[in-house]
């Protein structure tokens, strides 16, 4: 990039002078607007991509019992349901330099293990309502034939698996920041990290010129977490065997008690982790609602229930949430998490490793109870 002007020619030749963003507000605000000028590549159906905002300063937080500890510039996803999470700097801010890096990495990490499909759902509706635009018009953009739940639950286990795009935006990108964009492509298989030059020209009146210009994308022929190369889901197969190989007896029962419980009662899908992991959707008031998660670590050894409170809350109400939350049985660290639920809006998930569960006499008969009473009004 040169400090030159640009030129625009109609009627008569106007040149346009290089001018940086005056606030990082105002650059944020340009981007939360016109998204457009992020929408480099394809879809994985060859469309053009187009990303959506789901939210300003999206919260991100670093534990299921934590609120949000720091605060994405922006968050976008495609209809592809893969998630963008961005963050802009000017070139005056001399954290764009290595900083940005660990920040962005940061959210990364802490976005793809706490945010559940209902908080991205209510944040993207939220969205919608703030900016005057109807959600059923922007769903249009996103959803094809699948429903809003497919939609979300999809987004949510594509951050996990860490299928998501990284974007460093900024009016000008030093060379440090290209160095280590270029070094993160080549080393991480399911993430894209690419560096974005939005370099603006202003003229005479209200006359802009926005040029985006992208780094690193030398190194993402051969990945794409929009689906070229999509990651599989876990077969009820794979989950049987991998409780197989657990050493304890127990917890290899509680475990498929579990699964032929939602097999029988409601819909099992399962996720795209790199460990085996399914969700169970239970039919409640007519509607499929994400009730718990169960995965399965081998190294180190680790199988938890998580408990889609997030989700819960948001299809059936705080009032039915924490009805559910208290007709579960009381099993150590996962009661201490119930109770902490009302605080946070019932927008969290409490997990307990099965090793405990099948530590507590009659534990397992009370979640299945808990599970029957919630799906009572069908």
């Amino acid at each position: 990039m040169t400090d030159d002007p640009v030129f625009v020619l109609g009627e008569e030749l106007r040149a346009l002078e290089l001018a940086g963003f005056d606030t990082e507000e105002e650059f944020q605000t340009l981007l939360a607007r016109h998204p457009r000028v992020l929408d480099f590549g394809s879809l994985s159906d060859g469309r053009p991509l187009r990303l959506v905002l789901v939210a300003r300063e999206m919260g991100v937080p670093t534990g299921t019992e934590s609120g949000s500890a720091y605060w994405l510039d922006h968050l976008f996803v495609d209809a592809d349901c893969v998630p963008t999470l961005v963050e802009v700097k000017r070139a005056t801010d001399t954290r764009i330099r290595r900083e940005v890096v660990g920040q962005m990495l940061d959210y990364a990490a802490n976005a793809a293990r706490y945010w559940p499909a209902a908080l991205l759902r209510r944040s993207f509706e939220d969205t919608c309502a703030a900016d005057g635009r109807s959600a059923q018009e922007a769903y249009d953009e996103l959803l094809g034939d699948r429903s809003t739940d497919e939609f979300w639950t999809t987004v949510e286990e594509k951050l996990a698996a860490g299928q998501m795009r990284l974007l460093f935006v900024a009016d000008r990108i030093p060379l440090e920041l290209r160095a280590v964009v270029e070094f993160l492509n080549r080393q991480l298989r399911q993430t894209e990290v690419y560096a974005v030059e939005l370099t603006q020209y202003r003229g005479e009146g209200d006359l802009r010129v926005l040029v985006p210009r992208v780094h690193g994308e030398v190194a993402t022929a051969a990945k794409s977490p929009s689906g070229r190369r999509t990651a599989q889901r876990t077969t009820r197969a794979e989950m049987d065997a991998s409780i197989r190989t657990h050493p304890d007896t127990e917890v290899r029962r509680v475990a498929t008690a579990l699964l032929d419980h939602a097999a029988g009662t409601g819909r099992l899908e399962g996720g795209t982790a790199k460990y085996p992991s399914m969700s169970v959707h239970y039919p409640v008031a007519g509607r499929p609602v994400p009730v718990w998660t169960l995965s399965l670590q081998d190294s180190p050894l680790r199988e938890d229930l998580s408990f889609s409170f997030g989700s819960i809350s948001h299809h059936l109400g705080p009032e039915r949430a924490a009805a559910f939350a208290a007709s579960l049985p009381p099993v150590p660290g996962l009661t201490e998490r119930l109770q902490a639920l009302p605080e946070k809006g019932y927008n969290a998930w409490p997990s307990v490793s099965l090793t405990l569960l099948a530590s507590e006499p009659g534990a397992l008969e009370g979640i299945l109870t808990a599970l029957e009473v919630l799906m009572e009004d069908r």
